[in-house]
């Protein structure tokens, strides 16, 4: 395996080359261009704040265009992936958990019209269900904000397995 650039590596990749690797990290075009415009960046906390910051300026829309790229947690993903390898917490072999976990994703997506997102990086698949279910009592308006909130964590943790420190 190949060690991640570093940010003086990513400061030279061709336009297209970072800009698809920015695709990867939230596929919506507001932010990979902000994160993008900042180029070069003084170091790797920089691009970290700057990508998170531009994450939490996204407006609504494109924080539901953002979540088109992402699957329902507890979902099957593809072996190794991104997503597989951030939900790796979740217990695919617990049965109980796994419908829990659909119900949840339903009643979800029904009060809110969009998937439930959470940067799930380290984070079990109990933990996850609580949080659902916690955010289930949030009204529209302040489950947008979380939602937002959750995008730029997970723009930073995916970042931060980017580049090397």
């Amino acid at each position: 395996m190949t060690e991640p650039p570093t940010i003086a590596r990513i400061n030279q990749l061709s336009p297209p080359a970072w800009r698809a690797s920015l695709k990867d990290v939230v596929g919506v075009t507001d932010w990979i261009e902000t994160v993008y415009a900042a180029r070069p960046y003084a170091s790797r906390d920089t691009l970290l704040e700057l990508a998170e910051r531009a994450a939490l300026a996204l407006p609504e829309a494109q924080i539901r265009a953002a979540l088109a790229e992402h699957p329902r947690i507890g979902a099957a993903t593809a072996p190794g992936s991104q997503t597989a390898r951030e939900q790796s917490g979740v217990d695919a072999a617990d049965a109980a958990l796994a419908e829990r976990l659909i119900a949840g994703n339903l009643a979800y997506e029904a009060k809110f019209d969009h998937i439930y997102l959470v940067c799930a990086a380290g984070r079990g698949g109990r933990e996850l269900l609580a949080d659902l279910t916690a955010r289930l009592d949030n009204d529209p308006a302040a489950e947008i904000l979380v939602t937002r909130r959750e995008l730029a964590a997970i723009a930073r943790k995916r970042l931060e397995r980017m580049v090397t420190p």
